[in-house]
């Protein structure tokens, strides 16, 4: 645990320092004079206690800076004061874990739901310090009940129903524990008009007609808390109604005296449960007026026997008052009222924490329901609260609740929905903003509401550093002992200032004093940037505190220099008395300039590409034709492989345009041959930039070559043997030809066929229709009659047969007549 606590201190103090380092030292801005007032300023500010850690026209205040500011000013980190919070757990006894399948009767005493029990802060201003609390929820933990019952007229009903409740309520709660005590009380109303009728006949017997009522009455003790059910029946049965006169109760008189009575009522150190029974309204705070009762309510217990004797005195006691008289004896409260009044009391439930509301039937018959129902919610539920804080001393909670559920701000104090064996978390945060005035521990108290257990914290406080109580009184380093010299400073005495304290205050800017702080015996005292303190310059603070003044006459400052891109000294420099210093590898008066020539390499590795220079990180190029940032641009050159080709092919294969001119001027390379492409040297083989080249000549052959340049010297690798492309084989062409013809004249040719053939088809399909369209021809037409009329001659008969061919004269004796109309068939 202690190692997460210091995880969590050392986070946090990095994320301060960041955020004080990016908002400018509210250290140095604080002008704290002592080691105890800076440790106040911010958890982030240091003291270096070195005693020559000042420059001159430096003031006391400057010891006090942000601790990585102060490393950076040369204090030795042994010499810095900066005191740390830190948590020491006092009482830290395990949270109750009940044996399975044993059955363990403990006392209430022996049970514990919160760990740990007492722990001491020792806090620093502005450093928060985080510890855990654990709670979990014990098993048959003893339970306190007191029914608390308004016994005016309109609740005659319910109590004939509560006179049973006793053993009923008794046999519900041993499923929820073995150990359950139950009291009963019982109230009505102030006893002063208007709220009851003052007559004598009245005060006897408030009810009218033949109803026979008990005397009116504020609240009555009626059964101390008990583990006897059947006494809490008897005494409930003895009980009679009364009356009143207005609608709302007095209940909250009777709830007051049931809090604050923790003898007469019999509370323990246990769940203590408040049962608030009624069917109307209540009274509060300034009803009392009514009555002519003005005096505030006391808080205090005021039963005599059994019986609250100052309701004439005392007004109705106000919510806050209640919520906290509640909180304070651990009572959760349930209201158990009727439909009608359930949004009132709705509303009060919200103003008191660990409270429940149930709706109570017209005859209290489910009254046990509710409140088994009502514990239930309010169990399942916890709050923590603390005590009263003191001054400048805030706390937060963050809570770890059941399946992991994270919980901030006012969630962060409670979790829902614990049942019994449950633990839960809660990690609470602790910070100071100032020490007390009187300098002595604090102590609050942290607890869950409703439950008697608590945390108890004692607070220190560090209000001072170490070295101060290691100061030297009256010593000689503070001008003739005129003040204490603690933490590497003279702590002046009263009426004396100064950094040695070596000045009064009726000293302070007189002439003699001022001439010394003049430069040069100038009329400007300390430059304009400081004020003459017993003839010594203190410099002024600016707004931004990065920026200081400083020298013997406050004419130097660390924020007027040369600036490049807007930064001071180009961010690559600190400035000193209003000259930048610059840091490794940057020159010029803004720093601006920097001495690497990482910048300017070109990718061959050349500074510049070798035609030009590096100045301030940025290549000057030296040859008009290159520019960029490495002078490897050159929009009119050709590149490496075509500036190389001429004198490559010449000098590898004597041939090309430079074959005449090779040895005068391509003999600026050393040429190495290789026998085939692969011998060629690889990119990834060198430390060099290399160049593959691919060029072709005047009969199409490709050659194959590489540029490099390694130390000074340039190689050229190139293959020797020329690779050009073979001649064409005139056979296969031929061949291929001939065949090609030939299979596309027997393409042709088959279509040809296929076309005609589909034709042919064609031809005898519509041969064959017309065909059969044709057939009636061959039938006989009923509608056909010849043309041809045969007639036999009656006189003609066989004998003349045989003449027939012979005789000139002979006439047929069938005449045919031909129609002359007939055209058709």
């Amino acid at each position: 645990m202690d190692l997460r606590l210091l995880l969590v201190a050392t986070l946090s103090a990095f994320l301060c320092g960041s955020r004080a380092q990016q908002e400018g030292s509210i250290c140095i801005k604080a002008n704290a004079q002592s080691c105890g007032e800076c440790i106040q300023v911010a958890e982030t500010c240091g003291w270096c206690a070195a005693e020559k850690f000042l420059t001159v026209g430096e003031s006391k205040s400057a010891r006090c800076d942000d601790l990585e500011s102060l490393k950076k000013r040369k204090c030795n980190v042994t010499s810095i004061e900066n005191p740390r919070g830190s948590i020491d757990i006092n009482k830290n006894k395990p949270v109750t874990n009940r044996k399975k399948d044993v059955a363990e009767k403990l006392t209430p005493e022996q049970i514990t739901q919160i760990q740990p029990q007492k722990l001491t802060l020792t806090l620093r201003s502005g450093e928060p310090q985080t510890f855990e609390l654990k709670f979990k929820r014990a098993e048959d933990y003893p339970i306190d009940l007191y029914y608390l019952m308004d016994l005016s007229f309109s609740m005659k009903d319910d109590l004939e129903n509560v006179k049973n409740l006793g053993t009923d309520l008794m046999r519900e709660m041993q499923g929820i524990t073995s150990d359950f005590r139950i009291g009963f009380g019982s109230f009505v109303e102030k006893t002063v008009m208007p709220y009851i009728s003052t007559t004598p006949a009245r005060l006897i017997n408030p009810c009218t007609g033949n109803q026979n009522c008990t005397s009116p009455f504020s609240y009555k003790n009626v059964l101390k808390l008990t583990d006897k059910g059947d006494e809490f029946n008897r005494l409930v049965s003895q009980q009679q109604i009364s009356g009143n006169l207005d609608s709302p109760e007095g209940g909250f008189d009777a709830i007051m005296q049931v809090a604050v009575c923790e003898n007469q009522i019999g509370w323990r150190n246990v769940t203590r449960l408040l049962v608030f029974s009624t069917d109307a309204g209540f009274h509060f705070a300034g009803d009392g007026k009514l009555g002519g009762i003005v005096l505030p309510n006391d808080g205090r217990c005021h039963l005599e026997n059994n019986m609250y004797t100052m309701s004439h005195y005392y007004d109705y006691p106000s919510i806050a008052h209640l919520v906290q008289k509640l909180s304070d004896h651990n009572i959760q409260t349930i209201f158990a009222v009727t439909e009608e009044f359930q949004p009132v009391y709705k509303e009060l439930k919200n103003l008191i924490p660990k409270s429940a509301v149930g709706t109570l039937s017209s005859n209290s018959s489910n009254v046990i329901k509710l409140i088994i129902d009502a514990y239930n919610s309010l169990s399942s539920e916890v709050i923590l609260e603390n005590g009263r804080l003191p001054e400048g001393v805030s706390i937060t909670y963050k809570s770890i609740c059941k399946n992991g559920v994270e919980g901030t701000g006012e969630n962060g104090r409670k979790c829902s929905n614990i049942s019994i064996g449950d633990e839960v978390s809660f990690k609470i945060s602790v910070e100071s903003q100032k020490c007390p005035s009187h300098g002595k521990p604090e102590v609050i108290k942290i607890k869950p509401l409703g439950f008697t257990e608590e945390v108890e914290v004692v607070l220190n406080f560090i209000c001072d550093c170490e070295c101060a109580a290691k100061g030297e009184p009256n010593s000689e380093k503070c001008h003739e002992g005129n003040g204490i010299f603690e933490c590497g400073a003279c702590k002046c005495n009263d009426g004396r200032i100064g950094r040695e304290c070596e000045c009064s205050k009726d000293e302070v800017r007189t002439e003699d004093l001022d001439a010394n702080c003049r430069k040069d015996n100038g009329t400007d005292i300390c430059s304009n940037n400081g004020d003459c303190v017993c003839g010594t310059c203190e410099c002024k603070k600016r707004e931004i505190p990065t920026e200081i003044y400083s020298g013997k006459y406050c004419d130097c400052d660390n924020f007027n220099c040369d600036r490049s891109n807007n930064k001071l000294c180009g961010g690559h420099g600190r400035c000193d008395c209003r000259k930048c210093v610059c840091d490794a590898n940057y020159t010029g008066s803004a720093c601006d300039c920097s001495l690497e020539t990482a910048t300017c390499l070109a990718k061959n590795g050349q500074i510049c590409n070798g035609r030009g220079t590096c100045d301030c990180g940025i290549c000057k190029c030296t040859n008009a034709k290159f520019q960029g940032p490495t002078c490897e641009i050159c929009p009119t050159c050709p590149g490496v492989c075509a500036e190389h080709k001429d004198c490559v092919q010449c000098r590898a294969f004597e041939a090309g345009e430079k074959k005449d001119t090779c040895e005068s001027v391509c003999s600026y390379f050393q040429l190495i041959k290789v026998k085939d492409r692969d011998k060629l040297p690889q990119p990834t083989d060198q430390s060099f930039p290399l160049t593959h080249c691919k060029e072709r000549d005047a009969n199409d052959c490709w050659f194959y070559y590489t540029y490099a340049i390694r130390n000074d010297t340039k190689e050229v690798y190139v293959v020797e043997t020329l690779e050009c492309p073979a001649g064409p084989d005139i056979i296969p062409i031929v061949a291929g030809v001939v065949a090609g013809i030939v299979l596309i004249g027997l393409a042709l040719l088959l279509i040809w066929k296929l076309l005609m053939i589909i034709h042919d088809r064609r031809e005898f399909a519509k041969f064959e229709k017309e065909k059969m369209n044709a057939k009636w021809d061959t039938q006989g037409n009923p509608i056909y009659k010849s043309p041809i009329n045969q007639f036999q001659n009656p006189s003609y008969g066989n004998k003349g047969a045989s003449l027939l061919g012979e005789n000139p004269i002979y006439k047929s004796a069938v005449t045919t007549v031909v129609n002359p109309k007939y055209e058709g068939k």
